[in-house]
């Protein structure tokens, strides 16, 4: 299945969430390890500081395995269903669909057209932070 996650950096994570990305070591330990930093690259964050991605998640709870890590940097507001119709993985005609398929690509194409990519203000808001608190 495909969600669309809606999150808001916790106070005080920013620099944590940060070096965990350009470390690669984000979601380490995790059967989706790899996930997290495309997640990651692609998300974006609006005004109002709501990062928002598009995760595959095959859990029968929407992200048990990944709530855990994610959690750590990010107060999930909202998780939402974002698979396409027909959805085969969810029809069971094709278990696993959603690793190589591209239902989701009109809503990715236009979460890139919205906000400003996540990391990019992450980066400048940690460098923000650290030099005000010199």
């Amino acid at each position: 299945m495909r969600y669309l996650v809606r999150a808001k950096v916790r106070p005080g994570q920013h620099a944590a969430l940060l070096r965990a990305i350009e470390r690669h070591s984000l979601g380490r330990g995790s059967v989706a390890e790899g996930e997290y930093l495309r997640n990651m690259a692609d998300a974006r964050v609006d005004r109002d500081g709501v990062v928002k991605w598009v995760e595959v998640c095959f859990c029968a709870t929407p992200l048990d395995e990944e709530r855990p890590y994610w959690e750590r940097f990010f107060e999930l507001t909202r998780v939402q269903n974002a698979h396409g119709n027909p959805c085969r993985d969810r029809d069971g005609s094709e278990p696993w669909a959603c690793s190589s398929c591209d239902c989701t690509q009109r809503l990715e194409r236009k979460l890139a057209q919205n906000g400003e990519a996540f990391v990019d203000r992450l980066r400048c808001e940690t460098e923000s932070r650290q030099q005000r608190g010199r």
